[in-house]
């Protein structure tokens, strides 16, 4: 437990990144109460630190419950993002990747190449944003394959991401797909390794070609599987607070996030879904230190780690990269 007094100031200094984050999952509470004052008069129970969803399936549906009322066009994501990314700004983040549910293009009707745009305008100056459609693995069918084959000419669409159950298996145009979206020069990632195991991981390197992994915690089963992460690169993008809410760890003294940094792998820290669990970033970073015993080291080298792997590919962060560096200098002449 930290009790360094300075400690949220320190987090704030850091410039930072946001790389694993649900464009419905981060709905502005606010948002959705004045939309429905009746339907929704106070933030969720699950904000509660000691509260724990039952499942993936109880998670879902409570957050379902909320986005599906409000991103309904492309104006409401469009109006909600602004939001949504200047709250990032006056936490001192840098650069976003975020994605849209392609279930709202396929069941909603919304037109996907305009959600991507209209997320795309609402950044802010200062705030490179990236925007990414998740897919669910059972998400190719007669309803979406149209606007699926398309995807890949959409101007602001950067990337796509695979979503949903990890019961579910890999279905044989989910290669296919992230592939032709390789070579059309789109980016790739892939949740895995959350609810299904190690060998989940393993199958998003080799069968979708990802250097992405959403989650991944459960690699830490596999030793093997842990140093190919760290000798090939393989970024994690993990979110402690979702991992301990949603169950996929106990604790977050038991969380594997500094058992995948001491053996190199390179991990960044992102909220995931925040009007689900009442999180943010600095509060992320505010609980590694807190509850993960980080020190303000570590915490500025898993700042680094966003910009090192994933902004730098973006064309930025170099001058962040440099600030982050002469931190991390600062801190380590303190010893």
């Amino acid at each position: 437990m930290s009790s360094d007094p300075h400690l949220p100031a320190f987090i704030q200094s850091l410039p930072k990144t946001e790389t694993h984050l649900h464009i419905e999952g981060a709905l502005p509470w606010e948002l959705l109460h004045q939309l429905e004052p009746a339907r929704f008069p106070e933030p969720p129970e699950s904000w509660a630190d000691d509260f724990r969803f039952r499942s993936f399936a109880h998670f879902e549906d409570e957050l379902l419950k909320m986005g599906l009322v409000w991103f309904t066009s492309p104006e409401r994501y469009h109006e909600a993002a602004k939001l949504i990314f200047q709250r990032h700004v006056e936490q001192n983040v840098k650069y976003v990747e975020t994605s849209f549910a392609s279930g709202v293009v396929q069941f909603g009707g919304v037109n996907g190449e305009a959600i991507a745009e209209a997320i795309q305008a609402a950044a802010p100056e200062g705030l490179t944003v990236r925007v990414f459609m998740g897919i669910h693995r059972n998400g190719y069918t007669e309803r979406s394959r149209a606007f699926l084959d398309r995807c890949m000419e959409w101007k602001y669409l950067d990337g796509i991401d695979l979503h949903g159950p990890e019961v579910l298996p890999l279905e044989d145009w989910t290669p296919r797909l992230w592939r032709r979206m390789v070579e059309g020069g789109k980016r790739v990632k892939a949740h895995a390794g959350e609810f299904g195991g190690a060998e989940n991981v393993r199958q998003a390197i080799d069968q979708l070609g990802v250097r992405r992994v959403q989650h991944g915690v459960r690699a830490i089963e596999d030793p093997d599987l842990v140093r190919r992460l760290a000798d090939e690169g393989v970024i994690l993008d993990i979110c402690p607070i979702s991992n301990v809410k949603l169950g996929v760890v106990k604790s977050f003294a038991e969380h594997p996030l500094r058992k995948f940094l001491d053996a190199g792998v390179v991990c960044t820290v992102s909220t995931d879904d925040p009007v689900s669990f009442g999180n943010t970033l600095t509060g992320e970073y505010q609980l590694l230190a807190e509850e993960m015993g980080f020190t303000r080291l570590q915490l500025a080298e898993v700042a680094r780690n966003g910009f090192l792997a994933t902004a730098r590919d973006a064309g930025v962060g170099e001058e962040y990269i440099r600030e982050l560096d002469r931190i991390i200098a600062g801190e380590k002449a303190r010893y």
